[in-house]
C-alpha cells in the first residue's frame, strides 16, 4: 500500500494538505497514533503517523517544526493530522512538512482514526496473505467461509469455533502476547483447562505451538498469538499457520480499535493536563466513560521503557474487568487511566495481572502503577485524583500502590522525591549523625527507640538495657544538638519524620 492510496479510501474523505507525486508513492509498512511532541523513538521507518494535534499550541511557533523533525529522523512514510481538535490542519504544520519532505494528509472531524487504521491494516495484511504458502493448507471452500465471517465483523471466538469445526484442528486458542485470552476452544477445554492453561484471567496459555497473528505491535503486550495444544503439532502445523494468516485481519482490526481507544484517552488526558476549565463531556463520551462518574484514576509507568508501553499494559490489565475504561498517554508522556470500577477492585486486578505483564519485560524494566480515589467525572475532581494516583505511583512500597494505603506518615513520605526527604533528614539529624561517628553511643538509635516507645523513659531504658538516668542524659543531649524539645508533640513528629526520611541503606 502506498501513501496515495489513502486519498481513495471510500467514505473517509481524507484530503491532501501537502505532498508531491513522488512522496505519495512511498510504501506504508504500518500505522502509529501519537500525540507526543517528540515521538521519534517510538516510530519505525515507513510507518503512517496519525496525530490528533493535542500537542500543538498556537502560541508555540516552533512546535510544528520540532514535530516534523522527529518524523523525518524516524523516516516515516507520511503524517495524517486530525482536524477534530483545532478545526483545521495548522498552516505551520504544512510548512514544516514541506521543509522536511513529509506528505501531510488531513483527516476531517467526522472520520475516526479507528476507521483509518482499520482500513490500512486490512489492506496491508490482505496483500501479505495473497503470497502466504501455508494458506494453501486450508481448503479453498473453508478459507472463503472464514474470510466471509471475518469480513462480516465476526469476533475471534466465532471465527475460531468455525475453524475448529470446519478444519478439525484439535485444540487451539488466541491470546495477546501479554497473556490475555481472546478466544479459546473447544468449550470443554475452556471449562476445565489442563494445568498451566489460561482461563481468561490474564495468565498465559500453556505449552504447544504459538504462532504470531497479524501485526505485532511495538509493545510487548498486545500482539496476537494462535496457540495449538500438543495434539495440534506436527502435521497440523501448516494448517495452523494458514489459520493464523486468515485471522490476521481480526488482529489488525483489534489493533486499530485499541489505537483509537488510546488516541481518545490521550485527548481526554490532554484536557486534564491543563489547569483551566475544561468541558469533558465529549471526550468522556468518545472513551465510552459515564458522564457522571464515579471514575477511578490510575497512573502507571514502565521504568526504563517507552512511555506508551505503560498504556498498552494498563489496557491489557484492565480489559478483564468488563467495565468502561480509558488508558492512554498525555502530551507530556505521562500514562494514566480512568476506570468505571471501585478503587479496591481496580487495585486487585492490577496486582493479579502484573506478574504476567512483567514477565514480558526484559532487563531492569519494571511495570509500576498507582491507584487513586474514586472521583466525579469533572475536570477539578479528576485532576485532583490524578495527582493522588501519581503521588502513590512515585512512592508506593510495592509495584502497585493505592491511595487507600496512604494511612500512615511513612506511607505519605514515600511519595516525596528522595532528594527532598534526604535533605530533610540531613537538616534535622546531621548533628546526631556527626556525634555517632565520633562516639560509641548512638544518639540516633536512642532517639528511634525513645519514639518507638511513645516517649516512655522506663521502656526505653529496658529496651536499651541501660539505666533510666542514662536515657534522660541522652535525650537532653539530643535536644541540645537538634534544638528540639522532645516533650513537645510537634518536635517529636518532626524528628520521627526525619528518621523515616533516612536515605535507603542508612
Amino acid at each position: 500500500m502506498i501513501v496515495g492510496d489513502l486519498l481513495h479510501l471510500d467514505d473517509l474523505d481524507i484530503r491532501l494538505a501537502w505532498g508531491t507525486p513522488e512522496l505519495l508513492a512511498r510504501q506504508i509498512t504500518g500505522v502509529t497514533s501519537t500525540d507526543l511532541q517528540d515521538p521519534a523513538r517510538y516510530l519505525q521507518p515507513g510507518e503512517l503517523v496519525l496525530t490528533g494535534l493535542v500537542w500543538w499550541q498556537p502560541e508555540d511557533g516552533s512546535a510544528a517544526l520540532r514535530f516534523a523533525t522527529a518524523l523525518r529522523s524516524a523516516r516515516v512514510a507520511a503524517l495524517m493530522a486530525g482536524e477534530g481538535t483545532h478545526g483545521a490542519v495548522p498552516s505551520g504544520l504544512a510548512e514544516a512538512c514541506r521543509t522536511h519532505g513529509i506528505p501531510l494528509l488531513a483527516v476531517p472531524a467526522g472520520t475516526s482514526f479507528r476507521a483509518v487504521t482499520d482500513r490500512v491494516y486490512l489492506r496491508l495484511w490482505g496483500g501479505l496473505q495473497a503470497g502466504v504458502q501455508d494458506a494453501a493448507a486450508i481448503p479453498e471452500a473453508a478459507r472463503r467461509e472464514l474470510a466471509g465471517l471475518i469480513d462480516s465483523g465476526a469476533r475471534a471466538a466465532e471465527v475460531l469455533a468455525h475453524a475448529v469445526s470446519r478444519l478439525g484442528v484439535p485444540e487451539c486458542s488466541v491470546s495477546t502476547t501479554g497473556g490475555r485470552v481472546i478466544a479459546e476452544l473447544p468449550p470443554a477445554a475452556a471449562a476445565a483447562p489442563p494445568a498451566g492453561r489460561a482461563t481468561g484471567t490474564g495468565t498465559s496459555p500453556g505449552t504447544g505451538t504459538a504462532l504470531p497473528v497479524g501485526p505485532q505491535e511495538n509493545s510487548p503486550f498486545d500482539g496476537w498469538l494462535l496457540h495449538g495444544g500438543p495434539a495440534a503439532e506436527g502435521s497440523a502445523t501448516p494448517m495452523l499457520r494458514g489459520l493464523a494468516d486468515l485471522l490476521a485481519p481480526l488482529a489488525a482490526r483489534a489493533h486499530a480499535e485499541a489505537a483509537a481507544r488510546r488516541q481518545a484517552a490521550g485527548r481526554l488526558l490532554g484536557l486534564l493536563a491543563g489547569d483551566g476549565p475544561a468541558d469533558l463531556a465529549e471526550a468522556l463520551a468518545a472513551c465510552g466513560l459515564p458522564a457522571e462518574g464515579p471514575l477511578v484514576t490510575v497512573a502507571a509507568r514502565i521504568d526504563g521503557g517507552p512511555d506508551d508501553w505503560a498504556a498498552h499494559a494498563l489496557a491489557e490489565a484492565l480489559q478483564p474487568l468488563g467495565v468502561p475504561f480509558a488508558a492512554g498517554t498525555d502530551p507530556a508522556g505521562r500514562t494514566a487511566a480512568l476506570v468505571a470500577a471501585p478503587a479496591a477492585r481496580v487495585a486487585e486486578r492490577l496486582r493479579r495481572a502484573r506478574p504476567a505483564l512483567q514477565a514480558r519485560l526484559s532487563g531492569r524494566r519494571s511495570l509500576r502503577a498507582g491507584v487513586g480515589p474514586a472521583s466525579a467525572a469533572a475536570a477539578g475532581p479528576l485532576r485532583a485524583a490524578l495527582v493522588q494516583a501519581r503521588y502513590v505511583l512515585a512512592g508506593a512500597a510495592g509495584p502497585v500502590g493505592s491511595t487507600a494505603e496512604l494511612d500512615s506518615l511513612a506511607g505519605l513520605l514515600r511519595g516525596i522525591p528522595p532528594e527532598v526527604t534526604a535533605a530533610f533528614h540531613t537538616r534535622l539529624l546531621a548533628p546526631l549523625a556527626t556525634h555517632d561517628r565520633e562516639n560509641a553511643v548512638s544518639l540516633l538509635g536512642t532517639l528511634t527507640v525513645f519514639l518507638d516507645h511513645d516517649g516512655s523513659w522506663a521502656r526505653t531504658a529496658e529496651s536499651l538495657h541501660i539505666h533510666v538516668n542514662t536515657v534522660h542524659y541522652r535525650i537532653r543531649r539530643i535536644e541540645e544538638l537538634t534544638g528540639r524539645n522532645l516533650a513537645r508533640l510537634q518536635d517529636r513528629l518532626d524528628l520521627r519524620a526525619a528518621l523515616l526520611c533516612a536515605p535507603a541503606g542508612r
